[in-house]
């Protein structure tokens, strides 16, 4: 059967803490780079047909990139992303490189870089090079009650044009649900469901304003489950690092747990030739979101920068 949840350090490879890519068995429209950077590391990117988002996790970077094609100019130019102290902490600016471009990124922390294959087609027309700073992320308070979370939407079609992929980030509250209702897009139905597979990078800390002491566990839960797209079944208890694919199914909930702040990053694409992300709910489950009506959203959103940044 093939596997579809992986452990932190179980992706590692070529020198990043873990790697998505069209290595993974099932695996094909989407990638996703871990990198854990002490001061003076890097981490390259070749260029090839492929989009990239970078996204600082932890800490700020220098990215240096080369951009141009066989008829274009080849143009090196650099910048710095301003980051944060941790994902539980606001956006951080971030970087879109087009197909054609390579790059290398410096600093200390921990980044991300989402990636999408792009078809010949769409390459032969790439987007340019796009920063977008922390001030300028989009951010989203979604649901209601305890379905309250904040969402970062820098790779959302409303706010980067791009290729294939569209990248987000949430941040669920403890003892608060997200990703939910369970839901899907695993099959074409114009203007009501898009084919998407999806990754889900996870973080957990222990929330804002509480004091832990040394032992203590920071988690979340994810599960997953089958449509007629094909079958999947997660149950996982989820930790900083982990990482879920779904190819297909439905998802959902992600929910932290008491004590627990969870984070997670997801990167889609997929087949279709619209980049938009179009849900069918479970039809058991769709009828909660009208129940959020009139409920209060969650106080403790929005979380932003900590005070000493």
């Amino acid at each position: 059967m093939t596997q579809w949840f992986f452990r932190n350090g179980e992706l590692a490879r070529d020198g990043w803490q873990s790697v998505v890519d069209a290595s993974l068995e099932g695996w094909r429209h989407t990638g996703l780079r871990i990198a854990q950077l002490a001061d003076g590391d890097s981490a390259p990117l070749e260029s090839g047909d492929i989009e990239r988002l970078v996204i600082p996790l932890a800490g700020s970077f220098h990215v240096e990139y080369t951009t141009g094609t066989r008829t274009d100019a080849v143009e090196t130019n650099a910048v710095k992303l301003g980051g944060r102290r941790s994902v539980f902490d606001g956006p951080p600016d971030v970087l879109y490189l087009p197909v054609g471009a390579s790059a290398t990124v410096t600093g200390t922390g921990r980044v991300a870089v989402a990636e999408a294959p792009v078809s010949e087609k769409l390459a032969a027309e790439p987007h340019p090079v796009t920063y977008i700073s922390k001030a300028d992320v989009p951010v989203e308070l979604r649901g209601a009650g305890r379905s309250s979370r904040q969402v970062h939407n820098y790779g959302t079609p409303a706010a980067l044009a791009a290729s294939k992929f569209i990248v987000c980030e949430v941040i669920t509250p403890a003892e608060n649900w997200s990703s939910f209702p369970a839901h899907k897009h695993d099959t074409n139905v114009p203007g009501t469901e898009s084919r998407l597979e999806e990754i889900y990078y996870f973080e957990t800390a222990v929330s804002r304003g509480l004091a832990a002491p040394p032992e203590a566990d920071p988690f979340g839960l994810f599960a997953t489950y089958s449509s007629n797209a094909g079958d999947i079944d997660i149950n996982a208890i989820v930790r900083t690092g982990d990482i879920a694919l779904v190819p297909y199914g439905y998802h959902g909930p992600a929910a932290a747990a008491p004590g627990y702040d969870m984070y997670y990053l997801n990167v889609m694409a997929g087949p279709d030739t619209e980049r938009v992300w179009n849900i069918t709910d479970d039809p058991a489950h769709g009828w909660v979101r009208s129940s959020w009506e009139g409920q209060e959203f969650d106080s403790r959103l929005p979380y932003r920068e900590s005070e000493g940044q």
